[in-house]
Protein backbone atom coordinates (compact mmCIF):
# COMPACT_ATOMS: atom_id res chain seq x y z
CA UNK A 1 0.00 0.00 0.00
CA UNK A 2 0.99 3.68 -0.67
CA UNK A 3 1.27 5.95 2.43
CA UNK A 4 -1.89 8.07 3.48
CA UNK A 5 -0.79 11.64 1.78
CA UNK A 6 -0.79 13.04 5.54
CA UNK A 7 1.57 16.13 6.61
CA UNK A 8 3.31 13.54 9.11
CA UNK A 9 5.64 15.85 11.25
CA UNK A 10 2.58 18.19 12.04
CA UNK A 11 0.38 15.75 13.43
CA UNK A 12 -1.30 16.72 17.07
CA UNK A 13 -2.43 13.77 19.71
CA UNK A 14 -5.86 13.41 18.25
CA UNK A 15 -8.29 11.22 16.40
CA UNK A 16 -8.22 10.85 12.63
CA UNK A 17 -10.89 7.82 11.69
CA UNK A 18 -9.17 4.76 9.71
CA UNK A 19 -10.45 2.58 7.41
CA UNK A 20 -10.52 -0.81 9.73
CA UNK A 21 -10.84 -1.60 13.29
CA UNK A 22 -11.29 -5.22 14.83
CA UNK A 23 -14.94 -5.95 16.82
CA UNK A 24 -15.88 -9.28 18.76
CA UNK A 25 -18.56 -10.06 21.20
CA UNK A 26 -19.02 -12.05 24.30
CA UNK A 27 -22.15 -13.57 24.87
CA UNK A 28 -23.59 -17.08 26.73
CA UNK A 29 -20.28 -17.61 28.28
CA UNK A 30 -17.95 -16.93 25.55
CA UNK A 31 -16.13 -14.43 22.88
CA UNK A 32 -17.36 -15.01 18.84
CA UNK A 33 -14.55 -15.12 16.67
CA UNK A 34 -14.63 -11.54 16.18
CA UNK A 35 -13.14 -9.62 12.65
CA UNK A 36 -12.43 -6.45 11.08
CA UNK A 37 -15.31 -4.22 9.81
CA UNK A 38 -15.34 -0.64 8.10
CA UNK A 39 -17.96 0.39 10.19
CA UNK A 40 -16.68 3.16 13.36
CA UNK A 41 -20.53 2.88 15.17
CA UNK A 42 -20.90 1.39 18.36
CA UNK A 43 -24.73 0.55 18.78
CA UNK A 44 -25.83 -0.33 21.91
CA UNK A 45 -28.83 -0.32 24.62
CA UNK A 46 -29.25 3.42 26.67
CA UNK A 47 -29.47 0.86 29.57
CA UNK A 48 -25.74 -0.51 28.83
CA UNK A 49 -23.54 -1.27 31.83
CA UNK A 50 -20.88 0.54 30.65
CA UNK A 51 -23.78 4.15 30.31
CA UNK A 52 -24.67 3.21 33.28
CA UNK A 53 -21.68 2.23 35.65
CA UNK A 54 -18.86 3.03 33.58
CA UNK A 55 -17.52 -1.08 33.58
CA UNK A 56 -15.11 -0.48 30.59
CA UNK A 57 -11.36 -0.88 30.09
CA UNK A 58 -8.97 0.06 27.57
CA UNK A 59 -5.68 -0.49 26.71
CA UNK A 60 -2.98 2.11 24.73
CA UNK A 61 -0.23 1.13 22.79
CA UNK A 62 1.77 1.39 19.34
CA UNK A 63 2.82 0.74 15.55
CA UNK A 64 6.06 1.83 14.10
CA UNK A 65 8.26 1.66 11.15
CA UNK A 66 11.24 0.84 11.91
CA UNK A 67 14.78 2.24 10.21
CA UNK A 68 14.71 -0.47 7.95
CA UNK A 69 11.68 -0.17 7.04
CA UNK A 70 9.72 -2.74 9.00
CA UNK A 71 5.81 -2.55 10.99
CA UNK A 72 6.28 -3.12 14.56
CA UNK A 73 4.11 -3.16 17.77
CA UNK A 74 6.45 -2.82 21.39
CA UNK A 75 5.85 -5.40 23.67
CA UNK A 76 1.88 -5.75 23.15
CA UNK A 77 2.19 -8.50 25.41
CA UNK A 78 2.29 -6.78 28.34
CA UNK A 79 -0.65 -4.87 26.89
CA UNK A 80 -2.39 -7.93 26.54
CA UNK A 81 -2.02 -9.19 30.40
CA UNK A 82 -2.55 -5.70 32.12
CA UNK A 83 -5.96 -5.91 30.23
CA UNK A 84 -6.72 -9.19 31.53
CA UNK A 85 -6.14 -7.78 34.92
CA UNK A 86 -8.14 -4.66 34.32
CA UNK A 87 -11.09 -7.16 33.38
CA UNK A 88 -10.68 -9.45 36.18
CA UNK A 89 -10.32 -6.50 38.69
CA UNK A 90 -14.18 -5.08 37.21
CA UNK A 91 -15.46 -8.56 37.18
CA UNK A 92 -15.51 -8.31 33.26
CA UNK A 93 -14.55 -11.62 30.94
CA UNK A 94 -10.95 -12.07 29.91
CA UNK A 95 -10.41 -11.53 26.83
CA UNK A 96 -7.81 -13.98 25.35
CA UNK A 97 -4.33 -12.59 25.55
CA UNK A 98 -3.18 -14.87 22.36
CA UNK A 99 -6.23 -13.23 20.50
CA UNK A 100 -5.53 -10.08 21.84
CA UNK A 101 -2.20 -9.77 19.71
CA UNK A 102 -3.85 -11.55 16.78
CA UNK A 103 -6.34 -8.39 16.85
CA UNK A 104 -3.97 -5.67 17.50
CA UNK A 105 -1.85 -7.07 14.49
CA UNK A 106 -5.12 -7.34 12.26
CA UNK A 107 -5.47 -3.97 12.81
CA UNK A 108 -1.96 -2.40 12.36
CA UNK A 109 -1.37 -5.09 9.03
CA UNK A 110 -5.43 -3.62 7.84
CA UNK A 111 -4.61 -0.09 8.23
CA UNK A 112 -0.79 -0.25 7.01
CA UNK A 113 -0.36 2.66 4.82
CA UNK A 114 -1.93 4.89 8.46
CA UNK A 115 1.53 3.69 9.94
CA UNK A 116 3.48 6.50 9.56
CA UNK A 117 7.18 6.54 7.86
CA UNK A 118 10.12 6.66 9.91
CA UNK A 119 12.06 9.80 11.12
CA UNK A 120 8.39 11.88 10.94
CA UNK A 121 8.19 11.90 14.80
CA UNK A 122 4.31 10.48 14.33
CA UNK A 123 3.17 6.85 15.19
CA UNK A 124 0.00 4.39 15.11
CA UNK A 125 -1.68 4.59 18.23
CA UNK A 126 -4.09 1.43 19.16
CA UNK A 127 -6.78 1.33 21.00
CA UNK A 128 -7.75 -1.42 22.46
CA UNK A 129 -10.66 -1.54 24.75
CA UNK A 130 -13.78 -3.69 26.37
CA UNK A 131 -16.99 -2.71 27.64
CA UNK A 132 -20.86 -3.77 29.25
CA UNK A 133 -22.88 -3.86 26.35
CA UNK A 134 -26.47 -5.51 27.85
CA UNK A 135 -28.79 -3.29 29.96
CA UNK A 136 -28.09 -3.81 33.49
CA UNK A 137 -30.14 -1.48 35.70
CA UNK A 138 -29.44 -3.55 39.43
CA UNK A 139 -25.52 -2.54 40.34
CA UNK A 140 -23.92 -5.36 39.16
CA UNK A 141 -21.81 -6.96 36.17
CA UNK A 142 -23.01 -6.68 32.49
CA UNK A 143 -23.21 -10.26 31.43
CA UNK A 144 -22.33 -9.30 27.85
CA UNK A 145 -19.22 -7.10 26.29
CA UNK A 146 -17.72 -5.88 23.35
CA UNK A 147 -14.00 -5.58 22.31
CA UNK A 148 -13.14 -3.25 19.99
CA UNK A 149 -9.36 -2.24 18.57
CA UNK A 150 -8.88 0.90 16.63
CA UNK A 151 -6.60 3.35 15.20
CA UNK A 152 -5.17 6.63 14.74
CA UNK A 153 -1.96 8.66 13.36
CA UNK A 154 -0.68 10.75 16.14
CA UNK A 155 1.95 13.17 16.72
CA UNK A 156 3.74 13.87 20.27
CA UNK A 157 1.29 13.86 23.76
CA UNK A 158 2.95 16.97 24.62
CA UNK A 159 3.06 20.18 21.81
CA UNK A 160 6.20 20.85 22.92
CA UNK A 161 7.95 17.46 22.60
CA UNK A 162 10.50 17.17 24.82
CA UNK A 163 10.80 20.79 26.22
CA UNK A 164 10.20 20.55 29.50
CA UNK A 165 6.88 20.89 30.73
CA UNK A 166 5.59 22.54 34.11
CA UNK A 167 2.90 20.93 36.54
CA UNK A 168 1.63 21.35 39.68
CA UNK A 169 0.66 19.44 43.05
CA UNK A 170 -2.94 19.51 42.87
CA UNK A 171 -5.95 19.01 45.74
CA UNK A 172 -7.08 16.39 43.81
CA UNK A 173 -6.79 12.81 44.65
CA UNK A 174 -6.25 10.12 41.85
CA UNK A 175 -7.17 6.73 43.08
CA UNK A 176 -7.97 5.17 46.52
CA UNK A 177 -5.06 2.89 48.52
CA UNK A 178 -7.08 -0.19 47.74
CA UNK A 179 -8.98 1.40 44.66
CA UNK A 180 -8.56 1.31 41.03
CA UNK A 181 -5.50 2.84 40.37
CA UNK A 182 -3.50 -0.16 39.15
CA UNK A 183 -5.53 -1.00 36.39
CA UNK A 184 -6.66 0.83 33.42
CA UNK A 185 -10.14 1.79 33.51
CA UNK A 186 -12.01 4.44 32.14
CA UNK A 187 -13.47 6.01 35.61
CA UNK A 188 -9.82 6.62 36.46
CA UNK A 189 -9.38 9.01 33.66
CA UNK A 190 -13.00 10.26 34.05
CA UNK A 191 -12.35 11.63 37.75
CA UNK A 192 -9.19 13.22 36.09
CA UNK A 193 -10.87 15.83 33.77
CA UNK A 194 -11.09 18.42 36.11
CA UNK A 195 -7.72 18.38 37.45
CA UNK A 196 -6.43 18.78 33.88
CA UNK A 197 -9.28 21.02 32.99
CA UNK A 198 -8.29 23.60 35.96
CA UNK A 199 -4.69 22.89 35.57
CA UNK A 200 -4.32 23.55 32.17
CA UNK A 201 -6.74 26.76 33.34
CA UNK A 202 -4.10 28.10 35.73
CA UNK A 203 -0.97 27.69 33.32
CA UNK A 204 0.30 24.35 34.18
CA UNK A 205 0.72 21.33 31.37
CA UNK A 206 -0.71 18.36 34.06
CA UNK A 207 -1.06 17.33 37.21
CA UNK A 208 1.40 15.76 40.31
CA UNK A 209 -1.19 13.55 42.44
CA UNK A 210 -0.04 12.63 45.83
CA UNK A 211 -1.33 9.81 47.77
CA UNK A 212 -4.75 9.77 49.17
CA UNK A 213 -4.52 7.93 52.37
CA UNK A 214 -1.50 10.45 53.51
CA UNK A 215 -0.72 13.17 50.60
CA UNK A 216 2.98 12.78 51.55
CA UNK A 217 4.18 10.33 48.84
CA UNK A 218 4.49 10.93 45.24
CA UNK A 219 1.82 8.98 43.01
CA UNK A 220 1.53 9.66 39.37
CA UNK A 221 -0.20 11.82 36.76
CA UNK A 222 -3.54 11.71 35.21
CA UNK A 223 -1.95 9.79 32.11
CA UNK A 224 2.12 9.02 33.09
CA UNK A 225 4.05 7.37 35.83
CA UNK A 226 7.07 9.77 37.45
CA UNK A 227 10.50 8.91 36.96
CA UNK A 228 13.26 10.83 38.82
CA UNK A 229 16.99 11.20 38.27
CA UNK A 230 19.47 11.85 41.49
CA UNK A 231 22.21 13.92 41.31
CA UNK A 232 24.80 10.92 42.10
CA UNK A 233 23.39 9.35 38.66
CA UNK A 234 20.12 6.95 40.23
CA UNK A 235 17.05 6.32 37.97
CA UNK A 236 14.09 6.26 41.13
CA UNK A 237 10.18 5.38 40.50
CA UNK A 238 7.37 5.68 42.89
CA UNK A 239 6.20 2.61 43.78
CA UNK A 240 2.17 2.01 45.27
CA UNK A 241 -0.26 -0.61 44.85
CA UNK A 242 -2.37 2.57 43.52
CA UNK A 243 -0.22 3.38 40.49
CA UNK A 244 -1.14 2.03 36.97
CA UNK A 245 2.05 -0.02 35.96
CA UNK A 246 3.26 1.37 33.04
CA UNK A 247 4.57 -0.74 30.44
CA UNK A 248 7.20 2.47 29.49
CA UNK A 249 8.37 2.89 32.97
CA UNK A 250 9.07 -0.87 33.22
CA UNK A 251 11.24 -0.63 30.02
CA UNK A 252 12.66 2.52 30.73
CA UNK A 253 13.87 1.13 34.22
CA UNK A 254 15.28 -2.61 32.35
CA UNK A 255 17.04 -0.11 30.42
CA UNK A 256 18.58 2.13 32.64
CA UNK A 257 19.76 -0.90 34.19
CA UNK A 258 20.88 -3.02 31.64
CA UNK A 259 21.95 -0.60 28.85
CA UNK A 260 23.04 2.64 30.44
CA UNK A 261 24.82 0.92 33.21
CA UNK A 262 22.74 3.17 35.77
CA UNK A 263 21.58 1.92 39.36
CA UNK A 264 17.75 1.52 39.50
CA UNK A 265 15.28 2.26 42.23
CA UNK A 266 11.35 1.33 42.46
CA UNK A 267 10.45 2.93 46.16
CA UNK A 268 8.51 5.05 47.61
CA UNK A 269 9.14 8.37 47.10
CA UNK A 270 8.27 11.01 49.20
CA UNK A 271 7.00 14.74 48.31
CA UNK A 272 9.49 16.27 50.77
CA UNK A 273 12.13 14.70 48.53
CA UNK A 274 11.39 15.63 45.11
CA UNK A 275 13.21 19.19 45.35
CA UNK A 276 16.76 16.94 45.56
CA UNK A 277 16.36 15.15 42.63
CA UNK A 278 18.09 16.60 39.71
CA UNK A 279 15.91 15.80 37.00
CA UNK A 280 11.81 14.76 36.94
CA UNK A 281 10.30 13.30 33.85
CA UNK A 282 6.80 11.28 32.85
CA UNK A 283 6.45 8.42 31.20
CA UNK A 284 3.92 6.23 29.37
CA UNK A 285 3.19 5.12 26.22
CA UNK A 286 1.38 8.02 24.92
CA UNK A 287 4.70 10.19 25.64
CA UNK A 288 7.41 8.33 25.96
CA UNK A 289 9.02 10.92 28.25
CA UNK A 290 8.18 14.11 29.08
CA UNK A 291 10.54 16.07 31.32
CA UNK A 292 9.92 18.42 33.77
CA UNK A 293 11.29 21.63 34.38
CA UNK A 294 9.22 23.06 37.27
CA UNK A 295 7.06 21.79 40.05
CA UNK A 296 4.52 24.28 41.75
CA UNK A 297 2.91 23.39 45.22
CA UNK A 298 0.53 26.13 46.54
CA UNK A 299 2.58 29.09 45.23
CA UNK A 300 5.93 27.18 45.95
CA UNK A 301 8.54 26.11 43.14
CA UNK A 302 10.53 23.39 42.78
CA UNK A 303 13.19 23.70 39.64
CA UNK A 304 15.07 20.49 38.35
CA UNK A 305 18.72 21.52 37.92
CA UNK A 306 18.22 20.25 34.44
CA UNK A 307 16.56 23.87 33.83
CA UNK A 308 13.39 24.25 31.43
CA UNK A 309 14.96 24.41 27.92
CA UNK A 310 16.02 21.03 27.48
CA UNK A 311 15.59 16.96 28.80
CA UNK A 312 18.30 16.41 31.35
CA UNK A 313 21.17 14.25 30.54
CA UNK A 314 20.43 11.41 32.00
CA UNK A 315 16.76 11.26 30.83
CA UNK A 316 17.53 12.23 27.25
CA UNK A 317 19.94 9.32 27.08
CA UNK A 318 16.92 7.18 28.68
CA UNK A 319 14.73 8.48 25.93
CA UNK A 320 17.15 8.28 22.91
CA UNK A 321 18.17 4.78 24.11
CA UNK A 322 14.19 3.19 24.26
CA UNK A 323 13.23 4.96 21.13
CA UNK A 324 16.05 3.46 19.38
CA UNK A 325 15.07 0.20 21.04
CA UNK A 326 11.59 1.06 19.10
CA UNK A 327 12.45 2.30 15.93
CA UNK A 328 15.19 -0.86 15.41
CA UNK A 329 18.40 1.15 15.57
CA UNK A 330 19.37 -0.69 18.65
CA UNK A 331 18.84 -3.93 19.20
CA UNK A 332 16.22 -5.03 21.38
CA UNK A 333 15.71 -7.43 24.45
CA UNK A 334 14.02 -10.74 23.26
CA UNK A 335 10.38 -10.63 22.54
CA UNK A 336 10.12 -6.60 23.39
CA UNK A 337 9.46 -6.21 19.19
CA UNK A 338 6.72 -7.76 17.39
CA UNK A 339 6.64 -7.52 13.69
CA UNK A 340 3.61 -7.20 11.77
CA UNK A 341 3.92 -8.50 8.12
Amino acid sequence: MAKQNIDWSNLGFGYMKTPQRFVSNYKDGKWDEGGLTADDQVVISECAGVLQYAQTVFEGLKAYTTADGRTVMFRPDLNASRLRNSAERLEMPVYPEDKFIEAVKAVVAANADFVPPYGSGATLYLRPYMFGTNPVIGVKPADEYQFRVFCTPVGPYFKGGAKPITIRVTDFDRAAPHGTGHIKAGLNYAMSLHAIVTAHEEGYDENMYLDAATRTKVEETGGANFLFVTKDGKVVTPKSSSILPSITRRSLMYVAEHYLGLEVEEREVFFDEVKDFAECGLCGTAAVISPVGKIVNKGEEICFPSGMEEMGPVTKKLYETLLGIQMGTIEAPEGWIVEVK
